[in-house]
């Protein structure tokens, strides 16, 4: 099925469809939707026969957008906020039967895993619901319930390679598929305001990022790993379960009979495949997660190094909430400026915090001051992401959602490599530190990794302009 859309802010955008069926089924053709600004009333008769025009919700406004809005932001809490807060659970795990014997790089693929699966999956579920939009809900739905069913099942694991099946796998594809209306239903929601409204949604992952260490290191202290699983499954589910009701689709869900042709799985003439501002935007990416992970993986056990086990859940609490502010305010200033300035003013002062706040920290007032700034600058980054897609998607603008997808596929690669490389070079380091003080506890390397990484992602960042200026002229 093909659907011509032409986006306007008019509230009173309105959308034709046919009254009774979608399609000549009698051929197997595909039904044509257009979109178009009238005044008309709701339903209102088309001169055409058989035809009737649906007045669609506003764009960029109305109590419709802001509520998907508020509700993507709950499942961005619930899905990306606990899987930032794993180093709590790594944590936990390195210093408590039955996993403490474990090796630290298989307890940290447990969160890595789950991320990394989350990311690189939304890609595959794009095709999947582009060809099958229909059953959205139904997938939505359905990854709620094996997201419950994983996280709970995991409260009774006893070896690591069930964390990382259940923990890990389980809990990643639920996600995907849990998060995947948010991707797949932004650009239709909104267009002038979409980076404030990004921002507004990728926030949730800062805000239960700052406060899920708490709750979940308070619930391990007081029931135990095994309840406290339980207990968050249940709370994710009955969150998580609100949200999707305000998970709906601007357009009407076209619906299809057993001989009707369907969009094919991979759409044809995927113009943004080709195109070099997606390429080097998706690399950009992958270098700038290469810089994250490792950080939001193991500034909390760093911290504890020099700390207390309370400041060091208050750093990653800091670390992650930061990231709150980053997303609202690079989100809005990409709508206001060209979105690789926003991308080269993240990556630059990451670095710096990276080489000279957490390199050189000896106490935990260091790691305050690089949780806020590395968090907010590091964290918001992918506010950017948004309006990057719908330039990708150029002419096409009904595959913005895909070159969303395919950003995040490579942030999901990102999420493997960077704990794997930080791991290594943390064992290699052996608890030793560096000259003049940098890269104490053997983290030196893993700080220059970071560092480096950022710096990396500032150079990609300039390709991405010069990109951009090509597909602009």
């Amino acid at each position: 099925m093909v659907i011509h859309q032409r986006e306007h802010t008019d509230a009173q955008d309105e959308y034709e469809l046919p009254s009774l069926k979608v399609g000549d089924s009698s051929r197997g053709t595909p039904a044509t939707l257009s979109t178009q600004s009238s005044r008309a009333p709701l339903h209102a008769q088309d001169p055409r026969e058989g035809a009737a025009i649906q007045e669609l919700p506003p764009v960029d406004r109305g109590v419709k957008a802001w509520k998907f809005c508020f509700s993507a932001f709950v499942l961005e809490m619930m899905v990306w906020g606990f899987g930032f807060s794993y180093g709590i659970f790594q944590d936990y795990y390195t210093s408590h039967p039955p996993f403490d014997k474990a090796s630290g790089v298989a307890i940290s693929a447990v969160g890595t895993v789950s991320l990394a699966i989350q990311y690189g999956e939304v890609i595959f579920l794009s095709f999947v619901f582009g060809r099958y939009p229909d059953f959205l809900r139904i997938g939505m739905w359905a990854g709620l319930t094996l997201y419950f069913v994983a996280l709970l099942c995991s409260s009774f694991a006893t070896e690591v390679w069930q964390l990382i099946l259940l923990q890990g796998v389980g809990v990643g594809v639920g996600g995907g598929l849990l998060y995947m209306p948010v991707i797949k239903l932004l650009p239709e929601w909104f267009s002038e305001r979409r980076g404030l409204a990004g921002g507004i949604i990728f926030a949730g992952t800062g805000v239960g990022g700052f406060a899920f260490p708490f709750i979940l290191n308070a619930l391990l202290d007081k029931i135990g790993l095994r309840w406290t699983l339980r207990v968050w499954a249940i709370g994710t589910s009955l969150c998580s379960g609100i949200a999707l009701l305000g998970m709906r689709s601007r357009f009407p869900i076209p619906k299809y009979a057993a001989n009707q042709r369907r969009p094919r799985f991979i759409p044809p003439h995927v113009g943004f495949v080709t195109s070099p501002l997606f390429w080097t935007f998706a690399v950009t990416n992958l270098l700038q997660g290469l810089s994250y992970f490792p950080v939001s993986l193991y500034i909390a056990t760093f911290t504890r190094s020099i700390a207390s086990q309370l400041t060091a859940t208050v750093i990653l609490a800091l670390f992650n909430s930061s990231a709150v502010a980053g997303q609202i305010i690079l989100g809005h200033l990409s709508d206001r400026f060209p979105y690789p300035v926003i991308m080269v003013c993240s990556a630059l002062g990451s670095a710096l915090a990276a080489f000279f706040l957490w390199g050189f920290a000896n106490a935990a007032i260091f790691l305050y001051f690089f949780a806020v700034i590395f968090g907010g600058l590091s964290g918001g980054f992918s506010s950017t992401w948004p309006h990057a897609s719908v330039e990708s998607a150029g002419s096409q603008p009904e595959h913005a959602g895909m070159a969303f997808a395919g950003t995040a596929f490579f942030k999901g690669i990102s999420a493997v490599i960077g704990p794997i490389i930080s791991g290594l070079l943390l064992e290699a380091g052996k608890g030793s530190s560096m000259s003049a003080g940098f890269g104490r506890f053997g983290y030196g390397a893993v700080e220059i990794f970071v560092g480096s990484c950022a710096v990396a992602t500032g150079v990609g960042s300039i390709l991405v302009a010069l990109a951009r200026q090509r597909v602009l002229s």
